[in-house]
């Protein structure tokens, strides 16, 4: 069955996977849109490689369901799923040719030879090695092996594509090209894509959306935009991007912190007098001068200052044990001699919706 608007590509309703008396994955509940590239993001152990293997039938649940386009398939077995899996590893056939790799899963099936040659030819132009069919992987850069993988599984039209960390492998220029490359192929194909990783900056990079998990769970769920700017949980905040937590007591619009002032968060509804919270703001969100009306603006103590080439990051003790950081583009006016240096006192401030409440 296909996915049709109504009907997710994929659908985890209330999977677990258990093993003894612990829990990889607890009771994740995901719709994965068709045409859809969605990232499970996580550390490792997080239970996002379990979840990828219980859609792919590697893994049987031990609760819930897979539905794949409408069809429950929790107890089909991989080949009869209409998805295709490219590894961390590629797991190419070196003595094969790359046109003989791409072309491994439609011979099997029985498809016609002229069709091979078709939608081998079709594969080879979509990932830019026409020309180049009769090499063998161990030819190959780790770019080209990894493009090798995406078109073998690709060329047996699956409705659903699963990316378990395929571009871990490569170093960080070429795993940048690959993320946008990659995320242009997704596109031009109309194949929904569930890409694994515990890269965070992959996954705003190339997802649609992207479910965050930890300790089997799912935490948020939603663009990269709005996990990024709206964390739901102080992991969610501290595991995408850098964030400046800090620990405090809500009271009556203001968080006190268990070191330093209070900081104004405005009136909430959703946390009660006297909880324990945490307040984020991203290094980014911080200005150091040109301060608007309505901004909490504190004084502080640079401590550290690093330069980063395009950014420089200082290290600002706010309070004994409070240690903020913050980011400072170098535009083209910035100055060498403008920077702030170790020991100096600056003020520092935000807007107050940049200032964000996670219980």
């Amino acid at each position: 069955m296909e996915a049709t608007p109504a009907t997710p590509a994929v659908r985890l309703d209330g999977v677990s996977k258990r093993y003894a008396d612990s829990y990889a994955v607890r009771d994740v509940h995901l719709d994965i849109e068709a045409g859809e590239f969605f990232s499970l993001l996580g550390p490792s152990g997080c239970g996002k490689t379990t979840s990828l293997r219980m859609i792919g039938g590697f893994t049987d649940p031990t609760e819930g369901a897979v539905l794949l386009g409408g069809e429950d398939v929790t107890a089909l077995p991989p080949n009869k799923r209409n998805v295709n899996t490219v590894f961390q590893s590629y797991a190419l056939f070196d003595h094969l040719s790359i046109a003989d790799n791409i072309a491994f899963g439609l011979k099997r099936k029985g498809v016609d030879k002229a069709e091979i040659r078709r939608r081998v030819g079709e594969m080879l132009e979509l990932v830019q090695l026409s020309g180049q069919s009769r090499r063998k992987p161990g030819t190959l850069s780790g770019g080209q092996r990894q493009r090798v993988a995406l078109a073998r599984a690709l060329v047996n039209r699956p409705a659903v594509l699963l990316l378990d960390e395929p571009l871990a492998a490569l170093d960080l220029k070429l795993r940048r090209q690959m993320q946008v490359e990659l995320k242009q192929i997704q596109r031009e194909v109309g194949i929904t894509f569930v890409f694994v990783t515990h890269d965070q900056d992959e996954a705003l990079t190339m997802s649609d959306r992207v479910a965050v998990m930890n300790e089997g769970r799912v935490e948020q769920c939603g663009t990269p935009e709005d996990v990024y700017e709206h964390p739901a949980s102080r992991f969610v905040a501290s595991f995408m991007g850098t964030s400046n937590l800090m620990a405090g007591t809500y009271r009556d619009g203001a968080v006190l912190l268990d070191e330093g002032p209070a900081l104004s968060v405005g009136h909430r509804d959703d946390v009660g007098e006297g909880t324990s919270v945490s307040v984020s703001v991203r290094p980014e969100k911080i200005w150091l001068s040109d301060f608007e009306p309505g901004m909490e603006v504190l004084r502080g103590v640079i401590r550290e200052t690093v330069y980063s080439g395009p950014t420089t990051t200082y290290l600002i003790e706010l309070a004994p044990g409070v240690t903020l950081s913050v980011l400072e583009q170098n535009t083209a006016r910035a100055r060498m001699e403008d920077r702030w240096i170790g020991g100096e006192t600056v003020e520092f401030g935000w807007r107050p919706e940049h200032c964000l409440v996670l219980s």
